[in-house]
């Protein structure tokens, strides 16, 4: 008898064991579907309405938007921003790359945590006001200009805003500190003695880079890559900003179908659409990374 109370009692303490956990994360659990899963639903249900003659959704449960998003001119535009989101993912990573083994290796050690604060320190600040402070450098009266023709009076500088360069500067202004902090956490931690060791058995300097210590810092490269082209992608201010709005990319897009249009369905499938894209996109480059890292 006593056999089977305390292997009651076990089973009981088993029970309460596993579901401790599931409680204390069922607030998390919670808060991601009220502030994530619930929106993105309505998002959905909203996509697959259509719009009556005063502009209010109806709801019907027709393709039509999406029908309207991929036989019209808005592949392009779709095209245009996923092109401009990888650029700004490789300019970071190649930039905040070797800044940040420049900061693990390389700078003095009692200046080290004052520059990776200055490499922080734009976060601290809108992105509105990095954005015009940009305008201001590169307007056509402004700091690059003066310089220009102050060092070469006969030459005549072409205009940097409201061009390709502009945005291309504004984004990756923007989102270098998003590269360079989950890289230089991963640099950081790499043994030194490892690219030593590479370079003592004959390995050429290109060899360690990419048999040694790409591989090893890996799990920054993914993260950066991740938390730089998810919020490029859905960009508007910068591109709208510093390009002049001569260019529709997805995010401005979005926002005039909702701000100016008033077209709620049409946006919110458009929505759904780079929802859906940038989800299906980090799980294919997280499987195809985990692969390479196991092999």
């Amino acid at each position: 008898m006593s056999k089977c109370v305390t292997a009651v009692g076990a089973s009981k303490g088993r029970g309460l064991h596993l579901s401790f956990p599931f409680l204390l994360l069922l607030p998390a659990f919670l808060l991601l579907a009220l502030m994530v899963i619930v929106p993105i639903t309505i998002l959905f249900v909203f996509s697959l309405g259509v719009r009556d003659d005063l502009g209010r959704v109806v709801l019907s449960f027709q393709p039509g938007n999406y029908l309207r998003f991929f036989c019209g001119p808005y592949l392009a535009c779709l095209f245009r921003s996923i092109v401009l989101s990888f650029v700004t993912m490789v300019s970071t990573l190649v930039i905040g790359y070797l800044l940040s083994y420049w900061l693990a290796f390389c700078a003095p050690g009692k200046w080290r945590n004052f520059l990776l604060l200055l490499v922080v320190l734009p976060l601290w600040t809108s992105s509105l006001l990095r954005i015009y402070a940009w305008i201001t450098i590169l307007h056509p009266t402004g700091l690059v200009a003066t310089l220009a023709g102050t060092c070469f009076p006969s030459y005549a500088l072409p205009p940097l805003l409201y061009t390709p360069f502009a945005v291309w500067v504004g984004m990756v202004y923007n989102y270098l500190p998003y590269m360079v902090l989950p890289l230089y956490t991963s640099i950081e931690r790499l043994e030194p003695r490892l690219l030593e060791a590479s370079s003592d058995l004959g390995a050429s300097p290109l060899a360690t880079l990419f048999r040694v210590l790409l591989p090893l810092t890996g799990g920054g490269i993914i993260a950066g890559s991740i938390m730089v082209f998810v919020p490029s992608l859905g960009d508007y201010v910068t591109p709208d900003l510093m390009g002049g709005a001569k260019t529709m990319f997805i995010g401005n897009l979005i926002q005039n179908q909702f701000l100016s249009v008033r077209d709620w369905v049409f946006g919110s499938a458009v929505s759904t659409i780079l929802i859906a894209l940038v989800s299906v996109s980090v799980w294919i480059y997280l499987r195809y990374a985990a692969k390479e890292t196991i092999g």
